[in-house]
């Protein structure tokens, strides 16, 4: 399944019907990504537990930087709410100066949950695991390209981070979604990519590619097959992204604690729970303390990674 499969699978992006009062849920990246995908398994029961209308709006562009400046100031009354996930602070960390705080300016709301990923290559290239991948890499410093979602991404720091740690020269390519970066590792214009372990079952059986790790400590449970990057031949790399709902940082503690219950309530729903497996991710509902604290420990996670990985603003 690819991931615009997964997504025709999925609620389409249509109101969440209630009382009449609109929230919506901005994604900040292309249609057809990870955090679209994910906010569709939860956002019609999410406005039913409110008693709104829930909408979700994608708003890409910089790397997801357009959209969620536009959260950072929009009106603090809980009726527009940002996707996020672990890249929200990658942007700020790569010194490129977004219009927004990624602290001060957001309020944490609601954990989702936890989701990895899995490396595929394009399988013209003579390697079949991690192992002989890199030693191919490091053979061929600079000759080969990898893609993602954009700069900043998750994508784009989980692959960024691989080769940091792999010891390898490899291209960035940035594209608007991970789909379009995907489909031109298929075609063979990229050699590698790094993607949500989601909606990629039917990339296994493709001849034209190979999915070799999933970057979690673990196995994946929707790719049991495939092993984790590290003991495939790169000990130490682990890669996982948290997502959850943020607001405008002056949005009323009351308000947020509303829409936390409200998450926390849908979360524990075995079909949410179903939808979200789908989707490779392990929910994890959380008071708003404890996302707070989640938020603020991946801060400095994330700025450990980009200043390990050498990304910069490209």
């Amino acid at each position: 399944m690819t991931l615009a499969a997964a997504a025709a699978i999925l609620p389409a992006a249509a109101p969440a019907q209630g009382s009449g009062a609109l929230t919506r849920i901005e994604v900040p990246f292309a249609a057809g990504g990870a955090r679209e995908l994910l906010a569709r398994t939860f956002y019609q029961e999410l406005g039913q537990e409110l008693g709104e209308t829930v909408i979700i709006e994608n708003r890409p562009g910089a790397g997801g930087a357009i959209g969620t400046a536009y959260v950072a100031h929009a009106e603090p009354d809980g009726k527009t709410l940002l996707m996020a996930a672990s890249s929200h602070f990658v942007t700020a960390a790569m010194g490129m100066k977004p219009a927004y705080d990624p602290v001060r300016e957001f309020a944490p709301v609601a954990n989702i949950g936890t989701q990895n990923y899995v490396l595929m290559i394009n399988a013209r290239l003579p390697a079949r695991d991690v192992k002989e991948f890199v030693a191919y890499a490091r053979k061929h410093p600079g000759e080969l390209n990898y893609g993602s979602a954009g700069v900043g991404s998750s994508t784009h720091l989980a692959m960024a981070y691989f080769t940091t740690v792999a010891g390898i020269e490899m291209l960035h390519v940035p594209y608007k979604s991970t789909q379009e970066a995907a489909n031109d590792v298929v075609a063979g214009r990229l050699q590698a990519v790094i993607v949500p372990n989601a909606g990629v079952g039917a990339y296994a059986q493709d001849a034209r590619l190979r999915l070799i790790g999933v970057t979690s400590k673990k196995r994946s449970a929707l790719l049991p097959s495939v092993p984790t990057i590290a003991e495939s031949g790169l000990p130490g790399y682990v890669f996982e992204s948290w997502f959850g709902l943020l607001a405008p940082a002056a949005t009323p503690k009351d308000v947020v604690a509303r829409i936390n219950a409200a998450t926390n309530k849908i979360l524990a729903s075995p079909a949410i729970k179903e939808r979200l497996a789908t989707q490779g991710v392990l929910p994890d509902p959380q008071s708003v303390e404890g996302f707070t604290r989640i938020f603020l420990a991946d801060r400095d996670l994330m700025a450990k990674v980009v200043k390990d990985s050498g990304i910069s603003k490209e």
